[in-house]
């Protein structure tokens, strides 16, 4: 089985979980698991560690984090390897919504290297700035 994971700082990945959900339906195959505020890395890794508790080497992780070298992606690529799970996994950091959908929508198809360049492809297109043209002779509303 493939499994998208989402891991945070805050609650981000709760959040992004949650609107996956409601765009793409429930998955058991999503997990979350978040750093609160107040929260010490051990709490963070018992709690990685239940996320991913069902999850074997031969199953496929998609795991995002929110940033590069941050503790919640940093102590779950540990514990990933320490499960023997890490050949079989693919990381990212910076994760976006339009980059977690595509993983979500992907779970079930093609293979882990072609995911990988789809994230990639995805998150670089999510990212666009919207220039505002404006008037500067309109009175504001």
């Amino acid at each position: 089985m493939r499994y998208l994971v989402l891991v945070s700082h805050g609650t981000l990945a709760e959040g992004m979980h949650s609107v996956l959900k409601m765009l793409g339906g429930d998955s058991p195959a999503v997990r979350h698991c978040c750093l609160e505020d107040g929260m010490g890395a051990e709490a963070f890794v018992e709690n990685f560690k239940k996320t991913i508790e069902d999850m074997s080497a031969e199953d496929e992780i998609v795991l995002m984090g929110d940033i590069q070298g941050g503790s919640p992606l940093t102590n779950a690529m540990n514990e990933i390897a320490s499960a023997g799970m890490l050949p079989s996994t693919i990381v990212f950091a910076g994760m976006n919504l339009p980059m977690a959908m595509t993983a979500l929508m992907s779970l079930g198809s093609g293979d882990l290297q072609e995911l990988r360049s789809r994230l990639v492809d995805e998150s670089r297109m999510g990212i666009t700035e919207i220039v505002l043209a404006y008037d500067e002779d309109e009175e504001d509303l």
